[in-house]
C-alpha cells in the first residue's frame, strides 16, 4: 500500500462514525463518573531514558489540556505511568500489573520494539487494546493481533521515506546498510535492501551490530573497502551518534549518510555526534514544520514548556492521548472490546496527521502516513524533503564525501 499523499491528507480523512454500533444486550454500563485511567508503561531511567522523558512530558501535556476541557464525557484523564527501564521482562510485567492489579483496559506507551512487542503480548493475552506510538517493528502490526493497534509507520515503510530522495537527488550505484541487530534494525534495513535489489543497486556491505558495541572498526574498514555513495544506518541515538563520529574519524567517504529515524533525527544527536553529524540526513515520520491542524500551535506549546521544540517521539505521545481520549468518548465505555471497536472506526486529524487503522499487505490496525527527510545543517535539524515541506535546501553531495574537510570538523 503506498504512503497516504500529503496533498490529498485532508481530503481523504472521511469524518469518524458517529459511534459504534452495539447490539443492546452487549452494552456494558458507561462511565460512572470518576477518572478513566490508561496505563503507560514507559523508559523512564536507562539509554532509552531521553526519549521516555520527552514521551512523558508529550503524554502529560495533552492529558492536562484534555481534562481542562472537561475530560473525557466529563470524566477527568489519569495516566498511570511507571518506568520500565527500557527492559522488555519488566515492561511486560508492568502492563500486567496495570490490567490485573490495577483495572486497566486501555494502554498506550513504552518506546523500543523489544519492549512494545513485550507488552503487545500482554495486552493480546488479556483482550486489552494497546495502541504503540513510536516502536517501529514490523512484525508488531503482522501478528494478526486483534487488541494491538500502532500510530506510527512501521519500519518497512519509514525506510521507505528515503528512496524518494535517493531516486531523484542522489542517484546511487552501491548502499552500504548498517543496523542495530534488534527488531527495529532489521525491519528498516530490510526494507532498504530490498529496495535496492529491485531498483539494481548494489548493496555491497548488510552488516548487523550489537546494541552494545563500542568500536565500529571492522565494519567501518569494509564500507570505507567497498566506497558506497551511500551509507545508510539504523540506530538508536547513543550508538547513531558513536557510528557517525567513528566513520567520520576513520576517513569513511561517501556522497550521502542517511539514517532511518531513531536517533539520527533527535536534537540529541547534533550534541552527541558535535560536527561529525553536519549533512547526516534521517528520514523522520514528522516535523514541527508540517502544517497539520494545530501543528505549530502544539510546538510553540511544548517549546515554551520544555524549552526545546518537539521530536517527532513528543508529537506520536501526543496524538496517542489525543485518539485515546476520541476513542473513549465515542466508545462511552471502558470495556475493552468496546474500545477495540472504537479504535477499529477512528478517523481523526491530530498534529501528527490523520489516524485511521488500517489493514494492508501483512500489516493489521495500521496507520500510515508520509515521511519528512531532515538534515543536519549549521549544526541543526531542517526539513528538506519533500520540496513542498522544505524549510531549507539540502547539500548534496556531502562535502566530507568529495575529500573537503566538514565545517566544525577542526573545532
Amino acid at each position: 500500500m503506498a504512503l497516504v499523499s500529503s496533498a490529498v491528507l485532508a481530503a481523504t480523512l472521511a469524518p469518524a462514525p458517529a459511534g459504534c454500533a452495539w447490539r443492546r444486550s452487549e452494552l456494558h454500563p458507561a462511565f460512572e463518573g470518576g477518572p478513566i485511567t490508561i496505563g503507560v508503561p514507559l523508559p523512564l531511567t536507562g539509554v532509552q531514558a531521553v526519549v521516555g522523558q520527552v514521551k512523558r512530558n508529550a503524554y502529560e501535556m495533552a492529558a492536562e489540556e484534555i481534562n481542562a476541557g472537561g475530560g473525557v464525557d466529563g470524566r477527568p484523564l489519569v495516566l498511570l505511568i511507571r518506568d520500565t527501564g527500557g527492559e522488555p521482562g519488566s515492561a511486560a510485567a508492568l502492563a500486567e500489573e496495570m490490567i490485573t492489579g490495577s483495572g486497566v483496559t486501555f494502554l498506550i506507551g513504552e518506546y523500543s520494539s523489544a519492549a512494545s512487542l513485550a507488552v503487545a503480548g500482554v495486552a493480546q493475552k488479556y483482550g486489552v487494546p494497546y495502541l504503540i506510538d513510536s516502536a517501529a517493528a514490523d512484525g508488531i502490526t503482522q501478528n494478526d493481533w486483534r487488541y494491538v493497534f500502532r500510530l506510527n509507520p512501521p519500519a518497512g515503510l519509514l525506510a521507505l521515506g528515503l528512496t524518494g530522495f535517493l531516486k531523484e537527488v542522489v542517484k546511487p550505484r552501491a548502499v552500504a546498510i548498517i543496523y542495530e541487530s534488534g527488531e527495529f534494525g532489521a525491519s528498516a534495513a530490510r526494507a532498504m535492501r530490498n529496495w535496492c535489489w529491485e531498483n539494481w543497486i548494489d548493496v555491497p556491505v548488510y552488516q548487523s551490530y550489537d546494541p552494545d558495541i563500542d568500536d565500529f572498526t571492522p565494519i567501518l574498514a569494509r564500507i570505507k573497502g567497498s566506497r558506497p555513495d551511500v551509507v545508510f544506518m539504523v540506530s538508536y541515538l547513543m550508538d547513531a551518534s558513536l557510528l557517525v563520529r567513528q566513520a567520520r574519524a576513520q576517513g569513511v567517504t561517501a556522497r550521502l549518510f542517511a539514517g532511518a529515524a531513531g536517533g539520527f533525527a533527535l536534537p540529541e544527536f547534533i550534541l552527541e555526534a558535535g560536527p561529525a553529524a553536519e549533512h547526516v540526513v534521517a528520514v523522520a515520520p514528522w516535523a514541527p514544520t508540517l502544517r497539520y491542524p494545530g501543528t505549530a500551535e502544539f510546538a510553540e506549546t511544548y517549546r515554551a514548556r520544555y524549552g526545546q521544540y518537539p521530536t517527532y517521539h513528543a508529537a506520536q505521545a501526543y496524538a496517542a492521548v489525543r485518539v485515546a481520549a476520541d476513542v473513549l468518548e465515542r466508545a462511552a465505555s471502558t470495556d475493552p472490546e468496546r474500545l477495540r471497536v472504537a479504535l477499529v472506526d477512528t478517523g481523526l486529524m491530530t498534529v501528527y496527521g490523520p489516524i485511521r487503522f488500517e489493514s494492508f499487505g501483512k500489516y493489521k490496525n495500521q496507520a500510515t502516513m508520509n515521511p519528512v527527510i531532515l538534515q543536519v545543517l549549521g549544526g541543526r535539524h531542517e526539513t528538506i524533503w519533500p520540496p513542498e515541506a522544505a524549510t531549507a535546501a539540502h547539500v548534496f553531495p556531502d562535502p566530507a564525501g568529495t575529500g573537503a574537510e566538514p565545517p566544525g570538523a577542526g573545532d
